[in-house]
């Protein structure tokens, strides 16, 4: 399984999040992979309002997780892994019950804990293009 979408501009973000949602009943896991300022935040704050995530999505820099709650109490974990120096900081943060829960786990910086990652996940890239839209492709990881 994989599908591509482009993102025309930063007013486009909710209707592709719309579109690569329901791929999320398969996966809870995503891991979003790209350049540094490609969107990845920015992706992730549209996917969790159409989640239904009132409360403000920021990246989780320097807490490396937040936790947000959508429709039907569904709990979304937001990881952003950049700060991280050694993936055995992971096993301290306790990964394992975030990772194979059944909430929704959105992954930045995905490389730098690529040992530890699940299976069974979505990856997704994100890559920008010339004239400043973006590419996602979603892909299973299995």
């Amino acid at each position: 399984m994989e599908h591509s979408f482009i993102i025309h501009s930063e007013k486009d973000v909710e209707r592709v999040a719309s579109e690569a949602v329901p791929f999320l009943k398969e996966h809870k896991v995503v891991a979003f992979y790209g350049d540094m300022g490609v969107g990845k935040t920015t992706f992730i704050k549209g996917v969790c309002k159409v989640l239904g995530v009132e409360d403000p999505v920021t990246s989780p820099s320097f807490a490396i997780v937040n936790e947000y709650e959508g429709n039907d109490n569904q709990v979304i974990f937001h990881f952003d892994f950049y700060r991280l120096k050694d993936v055995s900081e992971v096993f301290d943060m306790g990964y394992e019950d975030y990772f194979f829960s059944d909430h929704i786990c959105l992954i930045e910086w995905p490389e730098k804990i690529a040992s530890v990652l699940p299976d069974d996940r979505l990856d997704a890239y994100l890559s920008e293009n010339e004239d400043g839209s973006r590419n996602l492709k979603i892909k299973s990881a299995v």
